[in-house]
């Protein structure tokens, strides 16, 4: 709560940028979000992701990110498929039962552009695309250094024939904080 109120208190004092109160939470191994509902609610953008327990049977994982999706405070999932190119591979689960109920509830997908990840791959992304589920391109930066790596997010992101139209990071700043809250077109 204090970290909003800072933030909160910053936006005030800054003019000509927006700072978003947001955090990643980990998706709990039933499901569950990490941090109270009653916190989540009072972010501007809430990056669920799976961080442990890597090893569910394909159903479990499934239902996991399915409970997830369905949080009302959920704005995106992030690295959705876990993987970590060549030191761990990708956990599995039923991607078009995830984006299904992504599109339906209006969350967006990461596309983690840290060379490392790339996640979700060309193939995944135009499948979110034929779906109308949005993208978020992130760079998954703990250091100014790695801003830079958001080229290689735009480079998956064409691979897949994403349009800006499909990356809600693209959008205007009211229109970015509409869509962590579920409202897009």
């Amino acid at each position: 709560m204090e970290h909003i109120q800072r933030i909160r208190a910053a936006n005030e004092k800054i003019d000509g940028i927006k700072i978003f109160a947001g955090i990643e939470v980990d998706i709990l191994a039933d499901g569950d979000l990490d941090l109270s509902e009653d916190v989540l609610a009072q972010m501007d953008i809430v990056i669920a992701s799976v961080h442990s327990v890597f090893n569910q049977e394909p159903a479990k994982m499934t239902e996991r990110l399915l409970k997830a999706i369905s949080n009302p405070n959920t704005s995106l999932i992030g690295h959705p498929t876990g993987r970590i190119q060549l030191r761990r591979d990708a956990y599995q689960f039923d991607m078009d039962a995830v984006l299904n109920a992504a599109a339906k509830n209006k969350v967006a997908m990461e596309l983690n552009s840290y060379p490392d990840r790339l996640d979700l791959n060309d193939v995944h992304l135009r499948q979110a695309k034929q779906r109308g589920v949005k993208i978020v391109i992130n760079t998954d930066s703990h250091h100014t250094s790695h801003m830079e790596k958001i080229r290689y997010g735009i480079l998956q992101a064409r691979r897949a024939w994403l349009t800006a139209s499909d990356v809600l990071n693209t959008l205007p700043v009211e229109g970015f904080a509409k869509a962590m809250k579920h409202e897009w077109d």
